[in-house]
């Protein structure tokens, strides 16, 4: 019977100086009356649809920097939101579990799938959320980032420099969306995941995403068996095979969750693989059916 792997505000300050001898032609006299209004200070915001040469969780206009999307850059800024009603009154920023930036976090998932042209759980992507300063929050400021970025790996989720922008880019084959891998293991603990052509020996394919919307960050990582079941679940309906008793004797599962952060921030898509531990896959288990993937 195989077994499953988790894998674990800028406010600028106007001077205005007055100089002269006496009333110009025409003026009244009285200097108060013809001055134009100032208008209301507002905090800075950060501009959507441009790429970042840096990641950064905190944005402050005294660092703020913007490049070409045609350049070499390491994000993508795809939307602004706004944190409105009681988020909006709050003395402090949104924290990691709120319900505002769970609100956040699912407005910039749902941009991203636009963007993309499908979910950026089934790519080497990553989605930052970023926020104001604290005390560009004291000033006013009310805005969230949400920032796209391509990784080097499932494993090494760390942003890696690009060219071009990501909109449309899971539309259509692309090589940033997971295929196949061979996983190496020490032991009984998976070390990494190498890429690799699905007609090459392999022994895991990438099949889908579930949200886990039920448990707590704690009560994820006490059990992998929940995260197991409902990979299964998804390797059945990938390979075409029936979700039986047989399922264990056909494949094993290998899932990634969020990081801590991310699942406190409100992102729950865990990602699922089928993982064949006892024998060399060479082709794509899509569609395979009970003689493609036997129960052995």
């Amino acid at each position: 019977m195989r077994r499953w792997l988790p894998a674990l505000a800028l406010v600028g300050i106007t001077t205005m100086l007055l100089a002269g001898c006496g009333p110009a032609r025409g003026a009244d006299g009285d200097l108060t009356d013809d001055w134009p209004q100032l208008r209301v200070p507002k905090p800075f915001t950060p501009a959507t649809d441009t790429c970042l040469p840096r990641i950064t969780s905190i944005v402050q206009a005294s660092t703020y920097e913007t490049v070409d999307c045609a350049r070499s850059h390491l994000a993508e800024a795809i939307h602004v939101g706004t944190f409105t009603g009681a988020a909006a009154r709050a003395g402090a920023r949104p924290g990691p579990g709120s319900t505002a930036l769970r609100a956040a976090r699912s407005e910039c998932d749902q941009r991203a799938r636009e963007v993309l042209g499908g979910d950026w759980h089934t790519a080497r992507l990553t989605l930052t959320l970023s926020l104001p300063s604290g005390s560009a929050w004291t000033g006013g400021a009310r805005w969230f980032r949400c920032d796209l970025s391509e990784t080097g790996s499932i494993d090494n989720t760390r942003p890696v420099n690009r060219v071009g922008s990501l909109r449309g880019a899971l539309i259509g084959d692309t090589p940033l969306t997971h295929g196949c891998f061979d996983p190496k293991l020490i032991g009984d603990n998976l070390n990494y995941m190498a890429p690799v052509l699905c007609t090459e020996p392999h022994r895991a394919e990438f099949v889908g995403v579930y949200e886990e919307r039920d448990m707590s960050w704690g009560e994820f990582t006490r059990t992998g068996e929940q995260a197991h079941r409902r990979c299964m679940t998804l390797i059945a309906a990938y390979a075409a095979v029936p979700n039986n008793s047989d399922m264990p004797y056909r494949a094993g599962s290998i899932y990634y969750p969020p990081s801590q952060r991310e699942w406190e921030e409100g992102d729950r898509g865990v990602r699922c693989f089928l993982w064949s531990d006892d024998r060399k896959l060479t082709r794509s288990m899509r569609g395979a059916g009970p003689e493609g993937l036997p129960a052995i």
